[in-house]
């Protein structure tokens, strides 16, 4: 049986933990966490988040895993939507990443927090 995105995203059965922007990088300051984009290379050069980690959602497990060896690094994922996103720390939590936070604002909100 094929499932639409809205079901897909429901039906994701890790506790996804989500935040602001704001939130995002007052804990990033204090914990040295990553915020990590995984939106396509075009959507990131048409409107860049410079204060994150670009790694697109399709070649995200492989990534983190080269990138991120401790299970405990603060990992706070973002995209357009926050349905990648969404996917992505179900994902990330399932390889047994502890502490992953799903950012869901625009970008322009995003950028915004990164410059107070």
């Amino acid at each position: 049986m094929l499932i639409d995105i809205k079901t897909r995203l429901e039906n994701i059965d890790v506790v996804l933990r989500t935040i602001t922007a704001e939130q995002a990088f007052d804990e990033i300051n204090s914990n040295g966490g990553t915020l990590i984009d995984v939106r396509e290379a075009a959507e990131v050069i048409s409107a860049p988040v410079h204060s994150s980690l670009h790694i697109p959602r399709g070649v995200l497990e492989m990534k983190a895993i080269e990138q991120f060896k401790d299970a405990s690094t603060p990992l706070y994922i973002h995209c357009a939507s926050g349905v990648r996103a969404k996917l992505a720390a179900e994902q990330l939590t399932k390889m047994g990443y502890e502490n992953v936070s799903v950012v869901t604002c625009p970008v322009a909100t995003i950028n915004q927090a990164c410059e107070k």
